[in-house]
Formats: C-alpha cells, structure tokens, sequence
C-alpha cells in the first residue's frame, strides 16, 4: 500500500496511475475535496495524513514547498516506510530533511520531476533523484513505473533539487522569450500564425549543446557574431518595439548587460561574453 501526500494537479495524476498499475493508494490533501475526488477511482482519502500512512510501504509526496513537506511529515510520524518527496524543493533544505529522516531510521529520497499531469498519467516524462545508491536501487524498480525517463544523479541528497530549479529556470526564461517574440510581432504587425511559422522551420534549440559548450569553454574570441553588432539588432527590436507601441520585457535587460561589456572592451568579442559573470 502506498501513501500520496498532496493532490493537485500532478499529484491527482500520480495516484490515479497508481490506481491504474492496481495499487492501493492512502491518499491525504489539504484541501480534503480534492483528496476526495479521487476516491471515484479507487483511492482511500483520509483527513489526518498520519492515518494516511499507516501501513503504507511508501510515502510519495507533491506538495507546494518546503515548509509544507515538513510540516506534513513531522505530522505524520512515519515508522517502518520510505519517504519519497517529488516537491520541488530548496537544495540545502532538501540535504537537510534528508539528515534528519536518515538519522531517524527512515529512508527518504527526493524525486523531482520534469512532468506536467498527462505526463504522471501515463508514466512519460522525465524523473530525477539523487542519495544512496543502495536507496536509490532499492526505490528504482517502484519508480521507473511512474516516469518514462529516471536519471540517477548521485550519491548528494541535494543535487536532484538542484538540477531541478536549473531545468524550471530554463522553461520560465524560455516562456518569456517567447512572450518576447510574440509581443515583437506584434509591434511590427506580424500575425501570430507567421510567428509560429517561423519555428517551423527555424530551431534555434538545436544549437543549446554548442552554445553550452562555448559558453563553458570560455570560447569568447572565436566569435560567430560580435557583441557590438547583435547589439545593434536589439537596438532594432527595441526601437521596433517602441514604434508599434509594445513593451517588451526581457531585452530592456539584455540590453543593459550588452551595454556593460561593450563598456569593457569586448565589442568586437563573441557576444556570448555578456555569460562571463555566471562563470565565474
């Protein structure tokens, strides 16, 4: 039997998944008509998450951050179970929960994951973790059913968490670039279908491993395009902008950082070296 702390959109997914593979699913929600919800499909809901996790084998947990997972988890008061945690967490916090449960006797894991509902739903998506190895061998036939992807990173509690935010960061950063472009176009009176349509054929996410491996590798000399002259095209998207009467929201700030090496002497640099300061 296995218990699901937390049931919103991701973690109602995990436990009907659950339900689908045959297990018998304890589940505990704050919100207690969410957690009921899911009793339609087969799921036991309790009010009191201690309840919940009598007799569970594991605890698997979805919750908002890392004052809930612990809040939740000193209510519990697990004896003789694994915790699982696929909260996206801080990375010290996450090491230090793992301390405490560890020198408790009870085995936790942290398994954030790369995964919207449909993907929990059917077992797609990508899963990390990282801790014992001995842990993680132990848990890995339970949660490869849930994921399509599970990628060991090491015997660190915390690096799951981690690579975790790295992942999430670069989805926001992408989202508001993509807002960028859109806005764009619509300053300069492009429809949204020929937006799309560029992508279409245009698929600059096939150059991250090449532009990750110059940005590590320093390679700012051998450059492809210089800082003064990409520069001079955000200085055209912004007076672009400008005109069509639209506000564009993150190159204002690439602006500013071209603008400070360009200040420094690296016009005619790869414009990549606006990267420098995160490499140090």
């Amino acid at each position: 039997m296995i218990a699901y702390f937390g049931t919103g959109l991701l973690g109602s997914s995990f436990v009907r998944a659950f339900l689908n593979r045959g297990e018998k699913v304890h589940i505990w929600n704050r919100s207690t008509d969410k957690a009921r919800a899911l009793q339609q499909y087969g799921a036991v809901a309790f009010d009191d998450p201690a309840e919940a996790a009598r007799g569970a084998e594991r605890i698997h947990l979805t919750l908002s951050d890392d004052a809930a997972v612990d809040d939740v988890l000193e209510r519990t008061h697990p004896e003789n179970l694994t915790i699982v945690d696929h909260t996206t967490t801080l990375p010290e916090r996450t090491a230090a929960r793992e301390k405490r449960w560890t020198e408790r006797a009870i085995p936790f894991m942290h398994a954030p994951v790369f995964m919207g509902p449909p993907n929990a739903l059917d077992a797609s998506g990508v899963m990390l973790a990282s801790g014992a190895r001995e842990r993680f061998d132990a848990l890995a036939p339970h949660l490869e059913k849930m994921t399509g992807k599970l990628v060991y990173l090491g015997p660190d509690p915390a690096r799951a968490a981690g690579i975790k935010l790295l992942g999430n960061q670069f989805i926001i950063s992408l989202n508001a670039a993509l807002s960028d472009t859109v806005t764009l176009a619509k300053g300069l009176g492009i429809p949204q279908d020929d937006v799309a349509h560029l992508f279409s054929f245009f698929n600059p996410g096939a150059g991250v491993p090449g532009r990750l491996k110059r940005m590590i590798n320093e390679e700012f000399t051998n450059k492809s395009w210089p800082l003064a002259m990409a520069r001079k095209d955000v200085r055209l998207m912004l007076e672009a902008a400008g005109a069509g009467g639209v506000e564009l929201a993150v190159l204002p700030a690439i602006a500013t950082l071209m603008d400070k090496w360009i200040a420094k002497g690296h016009a005619d640099d790869d414009w990549m070296i606006t990267v420098s300061d995160g490499l140090q």
